[in-house]
């Protein structure tokens, strides 16, 4: 089962229309330029550097949590987002092991062996905490001032927020049940596993990922005018109940909120006030990527910095800048992925041509890891085109198109974050990059200055 955020796309179980959705290189060292702690740069502003760690990727992409360690990437973030948890239709997060609703078994049951641990040691059958949260609980060990949310909601499991922010009674038990679960880490007991506080001090803030309050998002999610309003006082509750908690700690600490929010206008103007909801927020991640998508009929950007007369990073800025956003907690989302299509035609560069269907990939047609699309560029049988005023790459080779983010175009981004003074970088997701993380590099450095 996949859990898709706006068209974050991998092996899936459920379906999905990319056209619904739509509506809304330097060499890399492993641990080459890695800040002395999370969180820290190198001389300059502090950028966020957030990124995604998939719970399903443990699985057939055997994406672990030691491997952003190994890596490099670990040392080079400041945040995971650990995607995702669920809200059921009482309005509550949960979990459990239920298929295509909750993993616990990914999540704190799997016991991992010593040669795939963080800290070289196996779980043992006793401890109440395995699987990925222990394993991240050790990287932030090993790794001082890298914090990890739990990021709620995605493309799919976006369906009951609706109902659990319509009310100030169904806000309160929402909320409440987000930090007892994963702020205060008490999970269910399953066998040995969880119980009270199994997973304290394991996450350091909650993202919202409701997609989209106010407007269409998968098939089954409930949407409703109202949501608006009721976002704002959702966003305000969590903000309330965390800085509550936090004040009964002995070690006082900031919880943080953030969201992952969409970059087309009408969906912006229909679920977010802006001006109000950027008090409560430290930062949001902006979408910048699926621009446009391999279920469309013509070839196009999905990523691009700047575009006339359509999507881009550039005009997402402005938008929610325009809004009252201050740019300063404006984190810009990077794909560590690309959208492709085969049967193009027309000739030329193969940029805004028909096409026939969504190209051949791993893990689901028209989706594709950018360490995938880097063995095709590498190999030669594809051309690698650019837009260098418009801050994008494509893979061409006739008949089927990749659009990608390759290093270059990821340091054309990093410099336009320093240049706006934006909050930092979002990458969807880490088990895209290379085994040397040599995406995550490139943007490390280039919002390092080196």
């Amino acid at each position: 089962m996949r859990r898709r955020t706006f068209v974050r796309t991998a092996v899936a179980a459920c379906s999905l229309s990319l056209l619904a959705a739509l509506a809304p290189a330097a060499s890399a060292g492993t641990n080459a330029s890695a800040p002395a702690a999370a969180g820290q740069s190198h001389g300059g502003p502090s950028y966020k550097r957030v990124g995604y760690f998939t719970q399903w990727g443990v699985y057939g992409r055997d994406f672990q949590v030691q491997d952003m360690d190994t890596s490099g990437q670990a040392a080079k973030l400041t945040h995971i987002n650990y995607a995702f948890g669920n809200v059921n239709a009482e309005g509550r997060c949960f979990t459990g092991n239920i298929p295509g609703e909750a993993d616990a078994w990914a999540d704190y049951a799997r016991p991992l062996d010593a040669e795939n641990s963080v800290d070289g040691v196996a779980d043992t059958a006793e401890q109440p905490l395995a699987g990925n949260f222990n394993q991240l609980r050790e990287l932030k060990a090993k790794h001082p001032g890298l914090k990890v949310m739990i990021s709620l909601g995605g493309w799919s499991w976006s369906t009951h927020f609706s109902d659990a922010a319509r009310t100030p009674a169904s806000r309160k038990a929402f909320v409440s049940s987000c930090i007892d679960l994963y702020i205060k880490g008490n999970l269910p007991v399953d066998g040995a596993r969880g119980g009270a506080g199994a997973a304290a001090g394991l996450f350091d803030g909650i993202d919202l990922d409701w997609e989209w309050p106010g407007s269409a998002g998968d098939t089954d999610t409930v949407y409703r005018p109202e949501d608006k309003r009721n976002f704002t006082a959702l966003v305000h509750e969590f903000r309330t109940q965390l800085d509550t908690y936090a004040k009964t700690q002995k070690k006082r600490k900031h919880y943080e909120l953030s969201a992952f929010v969409p970059t087309a206008p009408e969906k912006i103007d229909a679920g977010f006030e802006v001006h109000k909801i950027m008090r409560d927020f430290d930062f949001v991640n902006l979408q910048g990527y699926d621009f446009h998508v391999s279920g469309e009929k013509t070839t196009a950007q999905q990523s691009a910095l700047f575009a006339r007369n359509d999507f881009s990073v550039d005009q997402t800025v402005r938008d929610w800048q325009r809004r009252g956003a201050p740019a300063r907690k404006l984190v810009v989302g990077m794909p560590f992925y690309g959208q492709g299509w085969t049967g193009v035609t027309g000739g030329g560069d193969g940029l805004n041509q028909p096409a026939t269907a969504p190209a051949p990939a791993t893990w689901a047609a028209g989706y594709e890891d950018y360490k995938a699309l880097k063995k095709l560029a590498d190999a030669g049988t594809y051309t690698v085109h650019r837009d260098r005023r418009g801050g994008h790459a494509w893979l061409f080779d006739g008949t089927t198109l990749w659009t990608y983010d390759d290093p270059q175009v990821l340091r054309t981004k990093s410099s336009y974050i320093r240049d706006r003074g934006l909050g930092g970088a979002m990458f969807w997701s880490l088990d895209g990059d290379t085994a040397n993380g040599e995406l995550m590099t490139a943007v490390d450095r280039g919002l390092s200055r080196r």
